[in-house]
């Protein structure tokens, strides 16, 4: 995502038109997007060495919206970007993409992962597009990833939740769908070497629109996620157009019945 978008605040009507107007031009309904720029207030604290550890991701970005909320699993952390402390010379961004933070997670030591939980309505698809990073930590038990670096590899799995709570997908509902993309290897564990990506996830045979989307690194041994957008479509890998910041939009308030409603009018 583009760091030097700056949206324009919506109203509840404007962002409830926004969702139609996609759905009936594209077949598309963006669900949420998240840079990671903008944590809740007094949410970010510097444990050490440019890491958010003890506050949750829930902490920092929950309610962005309004009713949204993380699951997580161990520790995810936000990492702080252009500090001094990690390495002695602060984590480094050479492709601007980053912004000022963004989330880590650990393949080994422990299995870290990360819910998001959405309703599709009658959408075939739920698709996510996100940027991956090698990077590792110089503290909090690090270094992770082995040396001469590791590409990293994260899978997305979507899976079934009837009941509409938040989780991480461990719980017991019905696997949809998965993917794994691969990133590019780092050889400085300080730096950034950004890749993008878009998965589409299936969401056929959910039980009544309700999904969870689970986010788990399977390589790498420590890596970054940054720009998150999340539609649910008709059309794979289709995120839809002209995406707003979280503060800005309200589409989730929409739900179950509204994304029908939505779907109907398609």
């Amino acid at each position: 995502m583009n760091k030097n978008y700056r949206p324009r605040r919506l109203t509840m009507a404007g962002c409830m038109l926004a969702a139609l107007v996609s759905t009936s031009s594209h077949a598309t309904t963006i669900l949420y997007t998240q840079n990671f720029e903008n944590p809740n207030p007094g949410s970010f604290v510097n444990d050490g060495a440019d890491v958010n550890i003890f506050n949750t991701i829930n902490t920092l970005y929950g309610g962005q919206p309004a009713g949204f909320q993380f699951a997580q699993a161990n520790t995810v952390e936000t990492l702080l970007v252009g500090g001094t402390q990690a390495w002695g010379t602060g984590f480094l961004d050479p492709q601007a993409k980053a912004g000022q933070h963004v989330i880590g997670m650990l393949s080994s030591v422990q299995n870290d992962l990360l819910g998001l939980s959405f309703n599709v309505g009658n959408f075939k698809f739920l698709n996510f597009q996100v940027d991956i990073s090698s990077i590792d930590l110089s503290a909090w038990g690090g270094p992770f990833v082995p040396s001469g670096g590791l590409a990293p590899v994260f899978k997305f799995s979507l899976f079934d939740n009837p009941g509409g709570g938040t989780g991480t997908g461990t719980g017991g509902g019905t696997l949809l769908s998965s993917a794994t993309v691969t990133g590019s290897l780092s050889p400085l564990k300080n730096t950034f070497d950004w890749t993008n990506h878009i998965v589409a996830l299936d969401a056929s045979g959910n039980t009544n629109g309700n999904v969870i989307l689970q986010i788990d690194e399977l390589v790498g041994g420590y890596a970054a996620l940054d720009n998150f957008v999340i539609a649910a479509s008709d059309t794979s890998g289709d995120v839809g157009q002209g995406v707003p910041e979280p503060a800005g939009m309200a589409l989730l308030g929409l739900g179950a019945a509204g994304l029908a409603a939505a779907r109907r009018r398609a």
